[in-house]
């Protein structure tokens, strides 16, 4: 028989329809059960594409003695962390407390009114059975310890990540970014690039911040290592050298055996990243990244609604990563001849350069395109040889089992995947980027935003419709207003605008001076975070406040400058103590100050001057323009005559008849 699970619309929520256990969807039914029959709770939450939380499901979660248990003494609820974020932070942070650990799949056993007791990430079958009797004896026979310790651990709850409010700084100075660039850079691993630690992340907002860092302050050892790392990860198993996309990380120190779920959120961050990099370096290598990426994406995560999908699994046929891996005989005999060239390029041997399960993950040197002079080809030869090459051993890999789905369409994920597209094409001047990118806004519109500029967490389904957090708003506007500097369509930036007012609405706190994650008439969890650290996505909170700064200079707005001066004042001593964790603080900290380059282009040929500007890095700018007087800084500037003003600190240059004379006066 199949449990509750059966009824929902969310794949890894469905995977669990046919346990043994009787699971239920969060909701008022699930915990009323526990509170009328005085049960315990276990929230159990993960995601479809995380490989440990397949296998706990596997051990213990089929497990009919164990099954039996957890249906006799609790009340089982289970949690897709991507479609309920918010409880997923608050139970996050509960086990964090408990174990100083974190991770997926979350196991959190609470109290009948939703408080935790006891938690932990993975349990192997007896250890989880164990902890199971020995904590429903407790609560039968000494209930008054498990009350204490959730008033201790709720209260703690509520309190982790609270900031006082900070006067505002007169000024930042360099003094400031140096302190914060001495510790952190000495993380940096020489060798493989990253950080000195394993498992490697991306972390694209890092490396974001530290090529615009190392632009404005001309530091080329940190200008190096940005590129030194870009390089290793897109030459890197954590890279499909065959099929193009990233992976969530890699498991080792060299980027070479990921982890090999892929996420929407990684390769539309990623997207940004490699288009930033190639404009300020047009290294061929990262245009091939931008561009293989972008048809993966094309070609496996878009929807007929011109939505984008989540992820896709890192297992098929229950083996993680078989669908991505080779064997040397299969090189041999899919490529014949040029196999030994290939061999090479792709480090594949005999035994297999993945040696724990004899076989091979692609992988390639960073120079590994010199083989080019080996065949006696030019780079445009060998680009194409490498193209159709690559074609041979796709065709081959499509014809496994694929692995699974997650065909959820989440705001936040489809926002960071808009604007890497937009970041994409401005980069290398792709209509069809651009196409991508204007369709997927198109479906926000019309599936995700609604009346009064109220945003969707999804689209509706026939369960809910689950309201937008702060992520959701924040990134949606900061991809809408990209979405304007390359069109100059004022229609993104005024839906911009809206949402950004609805979220300082329903998110901002004018008395602790923060924003919530989740919004003020959403329903009541135990605690109300404020989500402050970026991680590896920027945080929600980090990037309103960015947005905030941005629209307070387009419009001319003081309130939202106000806020975001006030915000990055609350957070500015934290930046120092680990700056991995509080990137994209620091690019707002940068462009505090090195001040934001306002460029408005003006004009029948504005959008021709905007494409020849993006043959540039300028990495703190904003651009506006067009032929209407609808922004304070085009007042008074439109004509046919094309030119480009340069805006910085409320002052204005005259107006310059060519992007070269701009460059040249910036």
């Amino acid at each position: 028989m199949a449990n509750q699970l059966q009824f929902e619309n969310s794949p890894y929520l469905k995977q669990h329809a046919h346990n043994p256990v009787d699971w239920m969807p969060w909701g008022a039914e699930a915990l009323k059960k526990a509170k009328d029959e005085n049960k315990l709770i276990i929230v159990s939450i993960g995601y479809s594409a995380c490989h440990w939380c397949h296998v706990m499901e596997r051990e213990s979660f089929e497990n009919s003695a164990i099954a039996q248990t957890m249906n006799k003494f609790f009340v089982s609820i289970k949690i897709d962390r991507e479609e309920r974020p918010d409880i997923d932070q608050v139970y996050m942070l509960a086990v964090q407390l408990m174990t100083n650990a974190g991770g997926w799949p979350l196991n959190c056993i609470c109290l009948p009114d939703g408080r935790p007791i006891y938690g932990g990430t993975y349990f192997k079958p007896h250890d989880w059975q164990n902890i199971l009797l020995q904590i429903a004896q407790m609560w039968e026979e000494k209930p008054e310890v498990a009350l204490d310790y959730a008033n201790k651990l709720t209260s703690g709850i509520q309190r982790a990540e609270k900031l006082p409010i900070n006067p505002i700084p007169e000024q930042y100075t360099t003094k400031d970014l140096e302190e914060i660039i001495g510790p952190w850079s000495e993380t940096f691993d020489k060798k493989e690039g990253g950080y000195t630690r394993a498992p490697k992340f991306p972390l694209p907002n890092n490396w974001s911040f530290f090529l615009k860092y190392a632009v404005l302050t001309g530091d080329q050892a940190i200008l190096d290592h940005v590129h030194f790392t870009l390089k290793k990860i897109g030459s890197g198993g954590i890279y499909d050298q065959i099929g193009g996309g990233f992976a969530r990380y890699s498991v080792d120190h060299y980027w070479h055996i990921p982890h090999f779920e892929k996420m929407l959120y990684d390769n539309g961050q990623l997207l940004s990243l490699y288009a930033e990099a190639y404009q300020q370096n047009k290294d061929p290598f990262y245009k091939r990244i931008i561009e293989e990426t972008a048809i993966w994406i094309e070609r496996e995560m878009l929807a007929p609604n011109h939505g984008f999908y989540s992820a896709l699994d890192a297992d098929s046929e229950g083996i993680e990563g078989k669908y991505y891996s080779f064997s040397k005989a299969e090189f041999d005999e899919i490529l014949g001849e040029d196999a030994a060239l290939f061999i090479q390029y792709f480090n594949i041997t005999e035994g297999g350069n993945w040696e724990e399960e004899r076989t091979n993950v692609p992988i390639c040197a960073i120079n590994a395109d010199q083989l080019a002079t080996k065949v006696n080809m030019s780079a445009d030869e060998w680009a194409g040889f490498l193209k159709i090459t690559k074609q041979k051993l796709f065709d081959y890999r499509e014809q496994r089992v694929r692995p699974g789905l997650d065909h959820k369409q989440l705001t936040t994920w489809n926002a960071l995947l808009l604007k890497g597209l937009i970041d994409a094409y401005r980069s290398l001047g792709s209509k069809h980027l651009l196409d991508l990118a204007l369709n997927n806004a198109a479906f926000i519109c019309a599936e995700l935003i609604r009346d009064n500029n109220y945003l969707l967490h999804q689209p509706k389904d026939e369960n809910r419709a689950i309201a937008g957090f702060l992520d959701d708003y924040a990134f949606t506007v900061e991809a809408f207003i990209a979405l304007y500097e390359a069109t100059f369509d004022l229609k993104w930036l005024t839906i911009a605008r809206q949402l950004a007012d609805r979220a300082i609405a329903l998110f901002y706190d004018v008395k602790q001076k923060t924003f919530y994650y989740t919004s003020a008439e959403a329903e009541e969890l135990i605690a109300r975070k404020s989500e402050i650290m970026d991680n590896v996505i920027p945080s929600s909170s980090s990037t309103m406040v960015r947005q905030l700064k941005r629209l307070g200079l387009l419009f001319d707005n003081e309130n939202y400058t106000a806020i975001a001066d006030q915000l990055l004042a609350n957070v500015f001593p934290q930046i120092k103590t680990y700056g991995s964790a509080y990137s994209n603080w620091a690019i707002l900290l940068l462009e505090e100050i090195h001040g934001i380059n306002e460029i408005a282009l003006t004009g029948e040929d504005a959008l021709a001057f905007r494409k020849e500007l993006d043959q540039h890095y300028i990495p703190n700018k904003i651009v506006l323009g067009g032929m209407e007087e609808n922004l304070p800084l085009l007042e008074n500037r439109i004509g046919k005559e094309t030119k480009a003003y340069l805006c910085k600190n409320k002052t204005c240059s005259l107006p310059q008849d060519s992007i070269t004379a701009l460059i040249n006066y910036i």
